[in-house]
């Protein structure tokens, strides 16, 4: 009967630990997908960024481009895209913690020439 209990006392720390906080992430995204409105940006499952025209029950229509309106199931939405609300937070998340002095214009690596037997 030992080994049973704790057997039953693993699952259910299982459950309280992986299984509870799934459902609670799960409910927030499908409120989040609920809750979406004309004139939101949106980030869509596929990572294109766009801004919803038009909201339905199920569906959005959203532009991706100026002039581009495609139709889109609102539970391909995989997040709704918000400002930061301190510049001084942008910069220092663009920077990602590294020292190195990064060029736009960096020279291309140089390939090794092979001779070519012939």
């Amino acid at each position: 009967m030992g080994p049973v209990i704790v057997i039953v006392i693993l699952v259910a720390l299982a459950w309280v630990f992986l299984a509870v906080p799934w459902r609670r992430r799960q409910r927030s995204h499908l409120a989040m997908q609920d809750a979406i409105l004309t004139g939101d940006e949106i980030i869509t499952a596929g990572g294109i960024h766009a801004v919803v025209v038009e909201a339905d029950e199920r569906e959005l229509r959203v532009e991706i481009a100026p002039g581009v309106v495609v139709t889109l199931d609102r539970r391909a939405v995989a997040a709704v895209a918000q400002e930061p609300d301190d510049p001084e937070d942008t910069e220092q998340a663009g920077d990602g913690g590294s020292d190195r002095d990064e060029s736009p214009h960096e020279e291309p690596l140089q390939s090794e020439e092979v001779p070519q037997s012939g």
